[in-house]
């Protein structure tokens, strides 16, 4: 599917439907975007002068910063047909792939797939945004169980990479590589997962931010603190090294010791260590240093893996302003 005959349908017009079709838009793709609520004419006007007021101040921010030019906005605004219920249902027979971004009630997404189905050709490759749903659950709702599978894009979708493509037990792997080449020819990186709830980072993201919100709770810190702490410290680290090759990084004996000592102290099972982090203690599959953790290490140049590492860090810590040279002078009080 090339941007020159390709055409992209996403129904629902919320935050977003409206990111995916600035996404695909900028990119050279024909966009059908598509308000699902039946609404009189003078509210879908409204709605339609907002949608495109915030997608245009969307890309004039990626003219700022560089990312699109100037002379090509009105293009890429021209890309996006901003379609009622009425209008867009008789579209979409010329639709290569449909994402689904209507609000997380799941009787809504079935009744939207349930009224596409009728008007959509049989090859059309369908995706749902949903956050939460598995694929299983939503697949059910689709006539060609084959084509269908759950891409969870990350707000603000027009800028994000990630997109975590979630098939259902019968998506067709045809068609979940297409999905993925797709996604990948506008800048996205797709990763896989099994129709779980919460895919990936929501379920870590999950985790991560209700335990902050404890810290407030308990008084252990200040938001301010817990935040700068959050993103200078835990989130610099993982924007180099995944969460599964830190514990091979820093070995998985670290995580293993400390999430007992945080379980006893707090008397709680959520800081104790998964199953996995005990068996491969008992394996001695601790990481780097062993030659083998979640990653395998073996024949890998360790110098060069590390010094590279490194770099990345050092080049944002520089980006960041957040490394000082030891050249400047500073003061002692």
């Amino acid at each position: 599917m090339k941007p020159t005959n390709a055409q992209i349908a996403v129904v629902g017009a919320g935050r977003m439907g409206r990111g995916i079709s600035l996404a695909f838009a900028y990119q050279g793709y024909r966009v059908i975007l598509i308000d699902m609520k039946d609404r009189n004419r003078e509210a879908f006007l409204q709605l339609k002068e907002d949608a495109l007021a915030e997608i245009k101040n969307q890309l004039d921010i990626l003219v700022m910063t560089d990312v699109v030019s100037q002379s090509s906005v009105d293009n890429i605004l021209g890309s996006i047909d901003f379609c009622s219920i009425q209008d867009g249902i008789h579209k979409l027979q010329q639709t290569d792939v449909l994402f689904e971004a209507v609000p997380e009630i799941l009787d809504v997404k079935k009744s939207i797939f349930e009224l596409i189905g009728a008007h959509l050709p049989e090859n059309t490759i369908i995706a749902s945004t949903t956050s939460s749903f598995s694929a299983n659950d939503l697949a059910q709702y689709i006539e060609g169980k084959e084509r269908y599978m759950n891409t969870h894009w990350l707000n603000p979708a027009y800028l994000i990479p990630l997109v975590e493509v979630s098939p259902a037990n019968e998506t067709s792997p045809e068609v979940l590589q297409k999905m993925k080449t797709l996604l990948e020819g506008i800048g996205k990186v797709p990763v896989t997962c099994a129709p779980s709830p919460g895919f990936i980072v929501p379920r870590i993201q999950a985790l991560a931010m209700n335990e902050a919100a404890r810290l407030v709770e308990e008084g252990v810190a200040t938001a301010e603190d817990i935040d700068k702490a959050s993103t200078i410290g835990f989130g610099l680290r993982f924007a180099i090294l995944g969460l599964l090759e830190f514990i091979d990084w820093g070995g998985a004996e670290t995580l293993y010791h400390a999430s007992h000592y945080l379980k006893d102290s707090f008397e709680e099972d959520r800081f104790g260590p998964p199953q996995i982090i005990e068996e491969k203690m008992k394996k001695g599959e601790t990481g780097m240093r062993a030659g083998k953790g979640f990653y395998d290490f073996d024949g890998k140049n360790m110098d060069e893996y590390q010094v590279e590492t490194l770099r990345k860090f050092i080049d944002l810590l520089k980006h960041l302003g957040l490394l000082t040279s030891p050249e400047k002078k500073h003061s002692l009080l």
